[in-house]
């Protein structure tokens, strides 16, 4: 697999095709009122969710967030009951605002839980597997994690628990809102030992 086609396929989670934002300057300050009402008991006012099964959403790509919000408001690509009932009731603009604000906070360190599992992770992320087909997961997201904004999102720190919960997910195809299902291809390659050490290696990222 030549570079340029890995960079293609390991398209973030959820990354490749991020929706296009209609025109208007979204306003971080309108965003964090919506936070305020809407996000805050399960993300943090801040975005550094307390929750591990909830996603840190302080410094993710504005563009990103705003696809995903938009594809739980749709409810057809990515379902989630909970999410579906909160983001309902925003429009566009509150939703490109409440992006923008989160994009703006600073995220919180993480911590990889397991050394045991540190070499199998770092191996997958840094470097793929080439004889599975597996493209390093640096190769998008940046070897620290950091992810290109407006095309791959950031996934350093991130909570190791809803990580694998994502992948398995993805893997499962119940999660389907990945470009060309190249998150879902990736995935299906993945044993449940190595989301694991993937998971807890990116959430110990920084």
């Amino acid at each position: 697999m030549n570079r340029a086609l890995a960079l293609l396929a390991l398209a973030g989670f959820t990354s490749v095709g991020l929706a296009q934002q209609p025109a208007g300057k979204p306003d971080p300050a309108k965003g964090q009122d919506v936070a305020s009402k809407t996000c805050v008991a399960c993300h943090g006012q801040d975005g550094n969710s307390q929750v591990p099964e909830n996603p840190k959403l302080a410094g993710q790509v504005a563009e990103y967030l705003a696809k995903q919000l938009a594809n739980y408001k749709a409810n057809d690509e990515r379902k989630n009951p909970v999410m579906f009932g909160m983001v309902t009731p925003l429009s566009d603009e509150d939703i490109r605002n409440v992006s923008a604000y989160y994009a703006t906070q600073k995220s919180m360190q993480g911590v990889a839980r397991s050394r045991d599992t540190l070499a199998a992770g770092r191996t997958l992320y840094r470097g793929g597997n080439v004889a599975r087909a597996l493209p390093a997961c640096a190769g998008c997201h940046g070897a620290t994690g950091e992810g290109v904004p407006s095309q791959f999102p950031r996934v350093a720190g991130q909570h190791a628990q809803y990580l694998e919960v994502q992948l398995k997910a993805f893997r499962s195809g119940e999660r389907a809102n990945d470009g060309a299902a190249m998150m879902r291809s990736i995935a299906a390659r993945l044993t449940d030992a190595e989301i694991r050490a993937l998971s807890d290696y990116i959430a110990g990222l920084r």
